[in-house]
């Protein structure tokens, strides 16, 4: 069964709101270095939790085929690490996207 996601403890990059729930965030000139460590620190532990679903399930996978482990554990595991390997590639896929758009804007 999946659990509940846990909170990755982001800072919002919102400085203003004009009261009609249109916030102004920073300007990429104006991040601070708390944010972005932040923000690596959200993708460290991200990535880590991931690393550690998918070598729960190959660990898993290989009990069953001693002999020691459910069909339904392995099976439960080894979704969930469908489900995370999925999720990093299209975080991944985002990350290449905006470095290309970046790339391709004129300075």
């Amino acid at each position: 069964m999946i659990g509940p996601i846990d909170t990755l403890h982001l800072k919002p990059a919102i400085d203003t709101n004009d009261g009609l729930g249109i916030s102004a965030g920073k300007g990429a000139e104006a991040v601070s270095g708390a944010d972005a460590t932040s923000f690596t620190e959200a993708l460290r532990q991200a990535a880590e939790q991931s690393v550690g679903t998918l070598e729960k399930a190959e660990h898993i996978s290989l009990q069953a085929l001693k002999g020691e482990a459910d069909t339904r554990q392995v099976v439960d595991a080894v979704m969930n690490a469908q489900q995370t390997l999925q999720a990093a590639i299209a975080i991944r896929d985002k990350i290449v996207s905006a470095y290309l758009e970046v790339s391709r804007m004129s300075i």
